[in-house]
């Protein structure tokens, strides 16, 4: 097949959108897949681009503002060559921003380009936490309460209590979040995420770090983030090498995990996505799950959550790429 990878963009998910572009080309290409690499920020890449651009690697923090401006393009400029549209297939491996939430999509639809992952409205339901908290709620899934900022410390206190999880609605790999301990540190914390867009305030949940994949309509392996209960998921933790260790599957009571494998299906239907997914949850102290959010395009280096949880049910990186390839083009 005749593939265009879209990746990098301008969103705060740029480098970790790099990382999974450049092992998904690699494995579509070891398929035989003729594959275009374009950069949404850059256009089509030459082989030299390519060498220059692509890396596995991700910083420490995510790039700035000023870095991002600094790109030839913005997410609401996309540069999208001619050759994309002679594609049999656009494989998304973009993450935040237009990306992900569903601009890139329509424009895709729009166009008439088979593309990999949700639709438009899966794509931006699951995108703001807000309204998909909302969703799984109404359908049977376990959520930690959460209230819109603004709302100060009495507020917070009134309706949530502390420790609380300050977070953008609209970011993902917890760009923005902050595990804020008293009311002393609420505002500085309101601050930070606001940076990003529309705030959410959200009751923490102590307990152990969950993950489970969707694929094909099918829930993959359990995986367990081992993090000290009190912590949340940082982007350092989830990009640099041996930060933290992920075990697949994980060591869980067998009916815990297939509490978690049934509710990430569950909230992967009720955001009516598509193709694949990946859901993330807290099990607390009496072994109760709660869901904190659904990715409707998870990372997908070959030591990303998705393709961990893949490979301990049994699919390879490359068939995992394959997979998703083909559940795009009905196959």
């Amino acid at each position: 097949m005749r593939i265009s990878v879209l990746f990098g963009g301008a969103s705060e998910e740029r480098d970790v959108s790099i990382a999974s572009a450049t092992q998904v080309i690699a494995a579509l290409r070891s398929r035989g897949h003729e594959v275009l690499a374009v950069d949404t920020a850059f256009g089509a890449l030459s082989a030299t681009d390519e060498q220059r651009i692509l890396t596995e690697s991700v910083a420490v923090a995510p790039p700035t503002g000023t870095q991002l401006q600094a790109l030839p393009s913005t997410s609401a400029t996309l540069r999208l060559p001619a050759a994309v549209g002679d594609s049999d297939l656009v494989f998304l491996a973009l993450h935040g921003g237009s990306g992900e939430d569903g601009r890139i999509q329509a424009l895709l639809e729009l166009a008439g380009l088979r593309y990999t992952g949700s639709g438009p409205l899966g794509s931006g339901l699951a995108m703001d936490k807000d309204v998909a908290k909302t969703l799984l709620r109404a359908a049977g899934v376990d959520t930690p309460d959460w209230v819109l900022a603004p709302i100060d410390a009495d507020g917070v206190t009134r309706t949530l209590g502390f420790p609380t999880v300050v977070k953008p609605t609209a970011q993902g790999s917890t760009v923005g979040l902050s595990v804020v301990h008293g009311p002393d540190d609420l505002k500085s914390a309101i601050g930070h995420a606001s940076q990003y867009g529309a705030v959410m305030v959200e009751k923490f949940v102590r307990g152990r770090e969950l993950t489970v994949g969707v694929l094909d309509g099918r829930p993959l392996a359990v995986g367990e983030i081992m993090l000290p209960p009190d912590s949340a998921f940082s982007y350092e933790d989830k990009y640099q090498p041996f930060a933290v260790r992920e075990q697949f599957p994980a060591d869980v009571p067998a009916e815990v995990a297939e509490s978690a494998r049934a509710a990430a299906l569950r909230a992967h239907e009720a955001l009516r996505l598509d193709g694949y997914s990946r859901s993330d949850f807290r099990l607390d102290g009496d072994d109760r799950l709660w869901i904190i959010e659904t990715n409707s395009l998870p990372g997908l280096t070959s030591t990303s959550l998705l393709p961990q949880s893949a490979a301990a049910s049994g699919i390879s990186y490359e068939d995992l790429c394959e997979r998703i390839c083909r559940l795009a083009l009905n196959l």
